[in-house]
């Protein structure tokens, strides 16, 4: 029986290498119980992992959901039919009416689309807004590897390069913070939030990431004359770095302080030899008009269009009702968020 450093050091050398299949996130989604499945071929060697996360949701049952997995060599039929097979006997175990996977796969892929409707999963990959989906499927990562910090800063934008060269001018700098910047950094969080139209998680929440995972993620702030003015939560996992929660004031906002913060989190990545620095989700409601598009793309990223979801219903019809009434509690939540701003 391998042990959880094994599992977790087999995840970090993986090239499919994401924090959401570490079983300490799983521990951070505290709402959701977990289970693991892990392959060995006949010499013990781990070939394959994938982290499942399961929620009972009222009146539909057990949801079982894989962010951004499985990990190994998912290209391979007889891997990838395995995990399904073991998938689904915790299904089973748990009387899932559904799981749903948004694995780290292009949507130009089709040998994996091909494959995955092989083995029995239907695939959408339809959604454009970041409410139609668990996580977008559209986002922008940046290409690391071999590269200098002078190489990296010169495929940004020029309208990029200013603003960060501007942010320096203007007397912004940032600070590496941990636990003591939690304050700050929520409080942003809630300016943003209310700013931007959508709704913040509870401050444990954070507190919980920076305890399950102390080494690789921090609290980075941005200030002005000692007043915060944006901050970023990134994760360190592997040979990647995700820009995972971020917010900013809306006071100085002509001092680009994000911008800054930015490129440092891009130069600890350097820094880190990681591979990718991934700035994770954009919608596509808007195309290229709108505005966190337009931000992400100015640091010279690849654009990444992903499968999106591939998923098993086992219980077809429960799973289209469960599909109306989220759509439905989504809107009737945002309404009443609305009304509680004015």
């Amino acid at each position: 029986m391998k042990t959880i450093e094994e599992y977790e050091e087999f995840i970090r050398k993986e090239e499919l290498c994401d924090f959401q299949q570490s079983v300490k996130w799983g521990k951070v989604k505290e709402f959701w119980k977990n289970e693991t499945i892990l392959l060995q071929d006949k010499e013990e060697n781990i070939v394959a992992t994938m982290s499942i996360l399961i929620r009972k949701i009222p009146f539909f049952g057990n949801l079982m959901y894989v962010p951004r997995g499985p990990i190994g060599n998912i290209h391979q039929e007889i891997i990838l039919k395995e995990l399904t097979e073991k998938m689904r006997e915790i299904a089973k175990q748990y009387k899932a009416f559904v799981i749903i996977i948004e694995p780290n796969v292009k949507k130009e892929d089709k040998v994996f689309e091909e494959l995955a409707k092989k083995l029995g999963y239907k695939i959408n990959s339809k959604a454009i807004k970041f409410d139609q989906e668990i996580q977008a499927r559209h986002n922008f990562r940046l290409d690391l590897q071999n590269k200098t910090e002078e190489e990296v800063f010169a495929q940004f934008a020029s309208k990029t390069r200013y603003n960060v060269r501007l942010a320096i001018r203007k007397g912004v700098r940032v600070e590496e913070k941990n636990k003591e910047g939690i304050e700050e950094f929520y409080k942003l969080m809630q300016e943003t939030g209310k700013r931007d139209n959508f709704r913040t998680r509870p401050k444990e929440y954070f507190e919980t990431i920076l305890k399950e995972f102390p080494e690789e993620s921090k609290i980075y702030i941005a200030y002005y004359e000692d007043k915060p003015l944006a901050t970023i939560m990134p994760m360190l996992y592997g040979n990647k770095m995700w820009y995972l929660y971020g917010a900013s004031s809306n006071e100085h906002r002509n001092r680009m302080p994000t911008y800054l913060l930015q490129w440092e989190m891009i130069k600890l990545a350097i820094k880190h030899h990681c591979h990718i620095y991934d700035f994770r989700g954009v919608s596509m409601e808007r195309g290229e008009e709108d505005g966190l598009y337009r931000f992400k793309k100015g640091f010279g990223g690849e654009f990444v269009e992903l499968i999106g979801e591939i998923y098993i219903p086992f219980k077809p019809i429960k799973y289209a009702f469960y599909k109306i009434a989220k759509k439905a509690f989504c809107n009737l939540r945002y309404a009443i968020y609305k009304i509680k701003e004015k």
